[in-house]
This record gives structure tokens, C-alpha cells and sequence, in this order.
């Protein structure tokens, strides 16, 4: 495992860049050998750290604060006056062996002590912080790191083992229910979240009536509306 406490080039999903200033976040990658995790399962890895990283984030926090959730697949966002706020976003790297992943890195970066009024001004309409989320409140970042990796660990163990609480993870994802709009590199999509697949890790787009659902395997939700509040992300 290493951490970080600046990140100049980190590297997002679609290849976007990540940055952090000294202090601000806690930047880790965790090294895993998942031995017989099929390939076709491999997402499951970044979906544990994502679900560990939301309790540990979730318990730090005090009774008033902001809501926090998953963004499909597995941005950890706050739900701030009915839009939602980036606070957190999780990369894997991995090396498959035959149908199995025989290596993976997931690299987790997320805002802790950032106060919005230091937020780079391209990023300020669309991020956010755990503190901001606590209404500025201090959070401890070693405390929210052993909070992670307390949960991470049986979570990761239980995956070796074959099993996956695909449940948990797919009802801390706002998005079900949601319009939104999620770009695959490729294409943009439109239309409303109705859930997630629980074999592939998969977002299930309906496009509109009588159109049979749409399946995007690989993608980022990058504009949603929860609560009538249309968010850019």
C-alpha cells in the first residue's frame, strides 16, 4: 500500500486528470492478489474499496452532515442541497493470468481537509470535501484511512472466499432512479438510471418507453438529477 499527500498527475477515469494539494486528501493504492477472481469479476475489486472507503467517510462525519453515496460505478459523491458533489473517485490498474486477475492496483483519492474556498475554480461548481460535507469540521485522515482499511480487509477476504454483497453496493448507488447522462468514451447516453447489474457491475439505462433497456459496461455518469436538482459531474 502506499500513500500520498500531494498528487500532481494522478490520472481519473476516461484518462481525465487528478490533482490534490499538499494535506488535502488522502491519496492511496492498494495492492492486490486476488488468485481466482475471474476477470469478468474484476470489478468487484474497486466496488469493495469504494463501499469500505463510504463507511469509514460515512462514520467520521457528524449527525447534520451531508448524505454521502456512490455514483456509478464507484465515485463516492455528498448529496449537497438535492444535487450531488464529487468527493471521491476510485482506478483500478490490473494484470489478467488466463480468466483471472492475477494482480490489481486500486488507487482511491479522496477530499478530506478542503475548504471551498481553495477549490481549483474549474473544479468548484462540481467537488467537494469531507469537511465541507460536515459543515467544516476537521476530519482526521489517519483516522479515515484505519477506517478504510478496517473495512476493507473482510470485505477483500470475503471476495477471495467467492462472495460479493452485490445488494450493499448496488443500494448506495443515488443514480438508480436518476436521469443522467453517462459518457463512454465513445458515445453519450441519455436517459434514467433504473439499477445496476449484479453479475457484471453494470448501469441498466432505460432510453425511453418501449425501448428495451440499455446495459453500459463501461462509462462515467457525468451530468444526473436527484430531487429535481440537475447536477454536472
Amino acid at each position: 500500500m502506499a500513500v500520498a499527500d500531494e498528487q500532481t498527475g494522478g490520472r481519473g477515469r476516461l484518462d481525465r486528470v487528478w490533482q490534490s494539494s499538499p494535506g488535502r486528501a488522502l491519496l492511496v493504492s492498494a495492492g492486490f492478489r486476488p488468485g481466482t477472481l475471474p476477470l469478468s469479476q474484476a470489478w468487484r475489486l474497486p466496488a469493495i474499496a469504494s463501499i469500505a472507503m463510504l463507511g469509514a467517510a460515512t462514520s467520521l462525519l457528524g449527525p447534520t452532515a451531508d448524505r454521502l453515496a456512490l455514483k456509478w460505478p464507484n465515485d463516492i459523491v455528498a448529496v449537497h442541497h438535492g444535487g450531488l458533489l464529487k468527493i471521491a473517485g476510485v482506478l483500478t490498474d490490473g494484470v489478467p493470468e488466463g480468466d483471472h486477475m492475477a494482480t490489481s492496483v486500486v488507487g482511491l483519492g479522496i477530499n478530506v481537509d478542503w475548504p471551498k474556498s481553495d477549490f481549483p475554480p474549474e473544479l468548484a461548481s462540481s467537488m467537494w470535501s469531507l469537511s465541507e460535507a460536515s459543515g467544516g469540521r476537521r476530519v482526521d485522515r489517519d483516522a479515515l484511512l484505519t477506517g478504510w482499511l478496517v473495512r476493507l480487509e473482510p470485505l477483500y477476504e470475503s471476495l477471495r472466499a467467492g462472495h460479493f454483497d452485490s445488494l450493499r453496493w448496488a443500494d448506495a448507488q443515488i443514480t438508480t432512479g436518476a436521469a443522467v447522462v453517462v459518457e463512454t468514451g465513445s458515445e453519450t447516453i441519455s436517459g434514467t438510471a433504473v439499477g445496476v447489474d449484479h453479475d457484471s457491475g453494470s448501469l441498466l439505462v432505460r432510453l425511453g418507453p418501449g425501448i428495451p433497456l440499455r446495459t453500459v459496461a463501461h462509462g462515467d455518469v457525468v451530468r444526473t438529477q436527484v430531487n429535481d436538482a440537475a447536477s454536472p459531474l
